[in-house]
């Protein structure tokens, strides 16, 4: 018997189970395969909190007070689990290779600066300032020094053995078939290994949590989007802030280690790293910095990201049955606002009211089957 059960040992699975555990929950992490082994292990670990800015979109705030929270929180981590999640604050510069795009980045640098945001524009020659290894054709570029990274895989496992130094209990090669229910109350889960019972239960599976919830009356508009990727080692100072363009993006880390992603592929689960995707991100890489040509091949890999019609994630109780709890469709930003997630989730269960933007209201049935 648990408190509460999270179904999902993702980052944020684990996050919230490192939140919970705090408040002193008794926690049981289910995870069918090991923990942080899909879209967590899979990111290139980019916060780009401003570089995902839109005026319109309440995420937007959500992604800020998020990336806020990741200094003391390294710390915090280290101290419990001995793991440095390798945070570096080194900034994301979003670059423009047409006029087009520069017209584009340009809004966005006035929208950075209406929100009080620390953002430059630099012109052709001031991006070849900042990264003489960039394509001397790019014709400028907004840079974004408060966004940053860590490592995403290191990340996930730091808030799990957090957890456990809490309290919590992991359960790995277990999948969970089925919502134990009475009275249109949560009760526990049906697994593999046996039957667990708890008063709450959060699903918190990424793009694998439609399966379980089609099995409720609240079938979900989420659905995956898979993305590849590739690592090389070259000169360690060949570029020093992350580089966002429209085609792809490259992520610098220790060691003359670049993350190079992503493809999109919608509504595909194939694990499989197709070459045709992988020529795409590297012509595109080439482009962007023509020294990489130089790098040593790694390895590549690819992951499945979950997105919902409205590109909001859901964080909110199901509609009919009272402490199941949903926390999935972060997209892209999963490493990014895990952080929040967390802390949001852990105070809904405690009774704080659910914000409406990510609420299961916000959809009506009929939207929902659609």
């Amino acid at each position: 018997m648990y408190d509460v059960i999270i179904v999902g040992g993702g980052v944020i699975g684990s996050s919230i189970a490192f939140q919970l555990s705090k408040r002193d929950y008794q926690v049981l992490i289910i995870e069918k395969d090991e923990i942080g082994q899909k879209a967590s292990r899979a990111a290139a670990g980019m916060l780009g909190a401003q570089n995902e800015l839109k005026s319109d979109s309440p995420l937007s705030s959500l992604s800020l007070q998020s990336r806020a929270m990741f200094p003391a929180l390294a710390e915090e981590l280290k101290s419990l689990s001995g793991i440095d999640i390798e945070l570096l604050q080194s900034g994301i510069l979003r670059i423009a290779q047409t006029k087009s795009e520069s017209t584009r980045l340009k809004q966005a640098f006035a929208h950075q600066q209406e929100s009080g945001e620390e953002a430059l524009w630099l012109s052709g020659e001031q991006v070849k300032e900042k990264e003489p290894a960039i394509n001397n054709a790019i014709t400028g570029g907004l840079y974004m020094a408060n966004d940053g990274q860590v490592n995403a895989p290191l990340f996930t496992k730091a808030l799990a053995q957090s957890a456990v130094s809490l309290g919590a209990d992991i359960l790995e090669y277990t999948e969970v078939q089925e919502f134990l229910t009475e009275n249109n109350h949560i009760t526990g889960v049906n697994t593999t290994n046996g039957t667990f019972l708890a008063d709450t239960v959060i699903t918190a599976g990424g793009a694998w949590s439609n399966w379980l919830w089609e099995k409720t009356s609240v079938p979900l508009d989420l659905y995956p989007v898979k993305g590849e990727c590739f690592s090389i080692r070259g000169n360690e100072h060949l570029i020093t802030s992350s580089i966002f363009s429209e085609s792809c993006y490259l992520v610098p880390k220790a060691g003359g280690r670049v993350i190079v992603g992503a493809t999109q592929r919608p509504h595909n689960m194939d694990q499989s790293v197709p070459l045709e995707g992988l020529h795409s991100l590297m012509t595109s890489a080439l482009q962007l910095v023509p020294e990489l040509k130089h790098a040593k091949w790694e390895t590549a890999w690819s992951g499945h990201r979950p997105q919902t019609a409205d590109s909001l994630p859901y964080m909110d109780e199901h509609p009919e049955i009272q402490g199941l709890w949903l926390a999935s469709g972060h997209f892209r930003n999963g490493i990014l606002l895990a952080p929040l997630t967390g802390l949001l989730m852990a105070d809904y269960i405690e009774g704080k009211p659910v914000d409406k933007a990510f609420g299961f209201q916000r959809r009506t049935h009929k939207e929902v089957h659609l």
